[in-house]
């Protein structure tokens, strides 16, 4: 278990702990529970926990019903009071945080019912004002909390209280952000499903616990756990109270660490051991602050920007601007695949073989062309034998209405031509009947699964076809991980990882593209490529082939490499951007409304022009050459 650097600053105003991974952050503030509870047992006393729901405390009840069951941790003298629930909400509900307590621990550790506390989302309005305070004074009555767990919403809530929350708040009934909405979107397939209110603790109740621990996973948490730590403390950011508790902690992984100054712009805090990485970084930094393109930087920019350092180490601004500036103009290239009968020692690819086999893996069946639909159109235009490999079915981003109306259209082409129409009457009815007792968030029936997979099928393989990709060269691998019929994923395991063997051994690529976007609102991208990551480390030193394989990262719809990390810039021309976008297009199930949109209300198609255009828009700003947009790339090496 690797901790990252830690260092008090003057920025960071509450003592923040980076760990390399999530994991290995949750398996921390497990053990931190753990060793609470025996000592408190060990008086013969009980341990108060303040619970809380959503993504990022999964791993710390893995992590203790695990102890539990290898290493006897008991839960029998732990009392624990939930944060929140939503409102209205039966506890039977999937979406309900009864159900999602008693699925991660309640069910799987010895915690005795009478000790559960969690907030009734069933309660007649009345009532709820007298249950609010009730549930506070209960929790004191327990003697108050000893530990309470907590994650943060982008909108810089903890618990549910959102943006204008007083810092003295009691448990109460409130309403939920449009942000938190969207967010919670994803739980509920549509937006329109998700609760408008919610019981929660307060600020106030939150802030009597004797410790607090605060928890933040990936790039989305990045920027309000920046202003939450190192900013003011405000009712815009109900998080940031947590600066005025002497015992809070905060625990996070690499990436959401990414905002804070000590990770983003070291030399604001103090000296820094410059590489060259480090100091791409600053000179990108500082042209962007200052608004000037990087070779008219000048000696006393440095100085001003509070890096006259960097000059101690690397000489005068004009050396410095150069080598810099080449460095980035050398990771744009028309030449995806690489330039034939060319010198390639400044180039990001090589020209040998002039013609690759390049494999693309795509999370889901759009992600390829979303993503870099531009480089595969120039890949295929340039000659190369490109395969795609759909990792997953994307089956329950269909909508239940797409997959009625492709029935019955099944049944109605049945019956014109004659062929297998009672059996396809049969099923019809079966879908029919299942769509419409069909619960919500309830997992899909397999036909309805089937049927919806389908769709994407038939969808990516026309996109496909438009970008001239060979049929023989497209790719469904239906990883087993995903195909739960529901949002809820299995873990990785061997099937999922041998079929990625099996199509890297088949097809021995020269290039793999890749999606590094660790940003998906469902982790489904993460999985994929920790999928191809195993699949590449058990075939190293196996396949001789490996030894010449360049392994490529993209990023999908939610973002883009920043400027200081690209290793590959493909300039897409306006032609292009539109060629790519009807390619974008033949995904209809994906057009207009997806079923699970993220956070930005805008189609597939536009958030990625709207990237590739601002990354384009970005080399230029530094003094490169302008382009209509630019596809990046960071190669991975393995």
């Amino acid at each position: 278990m690797e901790v990252l650097n830690y260092s008090e600053t003057t920025f960071e105003k509450l003592p923040v702990t980076v760990f390399e991974t999530s994991r290995e952050g949750a398996i921390y503030v497990a053990h931190e529970i753990a060793a609470l509870i025996r000592a408190k047992q060990a008086k013969g006393e009980r341990t108060v926990l303040g619970l809380a729901t959503g993504s990022s405390p999964i791993g710390v009840y893995q992590e203790l019903v695990r102890l539990h069951r290898e290493e006897g941790l008991s839960f029998q003298n732990v009392v624990t009071f939930n944060l929140d629930e939503y409102y209205p909400m039966p506890p039977d509900e999937l979406q309900s945080y009864v159900y999602f307590m008693h699925e991660q621990l309640f069910d799987h550790v010895d915690i005795r019912p009478e000790n559960v506390h969690i907030p009734d989302g069933t309660l007649p309005i009345e009532q709820v004002k007298a249950y609010c305070q009730a549930y506070d004074r209960l929790i004191e009555d327990c003697g108050g909390l000893d530990l309470q767990l907590l994650g943060i919403g982008r909108t810089g809530h903890i618990g549910f209280n959102e943006p204008g929350s007083a810092s003295t708040s009691a448990t109460r009934l409130v309403k939920l952000d449009p942000l938190t909405i969207t967010d919670a979107a994803k739980d509920f397939i549509k937006e329109e499903y998700v609760p408008l209110r919610a019981l929660t603790m307060g600020v106030g109740t939150i802030a009597k616990a004797r410790q607090i621990i605060l928890l933040a996973w990936g790039e989305g948490k990045a920027k309000i756990l920046q202003e939450t730590v190192e900013g003011k403390i405000s009712d815009a950011v109900p998080a940031s109270f947590l600066q005025q508790h002497p015992h809070t902690r905060v625990v996070v992984d690499q990436w959401a660490a990414l905002e804070l100054t000590r990770i983003k712009t070291p030399w604001l805090v103090g000296m820094c051991a410059w590489d060259d990485a480090l100091i791409r970084r600053a000179v990108i930094w500082l042209s962007l602050t200052m608004k000037k393109p990087i070779l008219k930087l000048t000696d006393e920019d440095y100085k001003d920007g509070s890096l006259s350092d960097l000059l101690v180490e690397s000489g005068n601004a004009y050396s410095l601007n150069i080598k810099v500036f080449n460095g980035i103009q050398h990771t744009i290239t028309g030449w995806p695949g690489g330039k034939p009968n060319s010198n390639d020692a400044q180039r990001p690819e090589r020209a040998l073989p002039a013609h690759k086999r390049v494999l693309i893996f795509s999370p889901h069946p759009d992600d390829d062309v979303i993503s870099m639909g531009g480089t595969l159109l120039r890949l295929v235009d340039q000659g190369h034998d490109v395969h795609v490999a759909y990792q997953t079915s994307g089956n329950i981003a269909v909508f239940d209405d797409d997959a009625r109306r492709y029935a019955d259209f099944a049944l109605d082409f049945a019956r014109e031509s004659g062929v297998g129409a009672t059996k396809m009457q049969k099923e019809h009815a079966e879908v029919v009947e299942f769509l419409s007792r069909k619960k919500l968030g309830e997992e899909d029936s397999p036909l309805v699964q089937d049927i919806k997979a389908l769709i994407r099928k038939g969808e990516a393989s026309a996109a496909c076809r438009f970008c001239g990709v060979k049929a023989a060269n497209v790719y469904f691998m239906n990883m087993p991980f995903y195909e739960t019929g529901q949002v809820k994923k299995k873990p990785l395991g061997e099937a999922d990882i041998q079929e990625v063997v099996n199509i890297l051994q088949e097809i021995r690529p020269h290039q793999i593209f890749a999606a590094g976007d660790l940003r998906d609102p469902h982790g489904t991208h993460k999985v994929c490529l920790d999928a191809i990551f195993a699949a590449l480390a058990r075939l190293k030193g196996q396949e001789t082939w490996l030894d010449d394989c360049y392994l490529w990262l993209y990023r999908g719809a939610w973002q883009e490499w920043d400027v200081e990390e690209i290793e590959m810039a493909v300039p897409i021309s306006p032609e292009e951007l539109m060629r790519k976008r009807q390619a974008i297009f033949k995904h209809q199930s994906q057009k207009d409304s997806a079923v699970f949109p993220g956070n930005d209300k805008r189609e597939f198609w536009q958030r990625s022009e709207d990237r590739n255009r601002a990354t384009a828009r970005r080399y230029d700003q530094l003094g490169l050459a302008e382009y209509e947009a630019m596809e990046a790339f960071v190669r991975y090496r393995f």
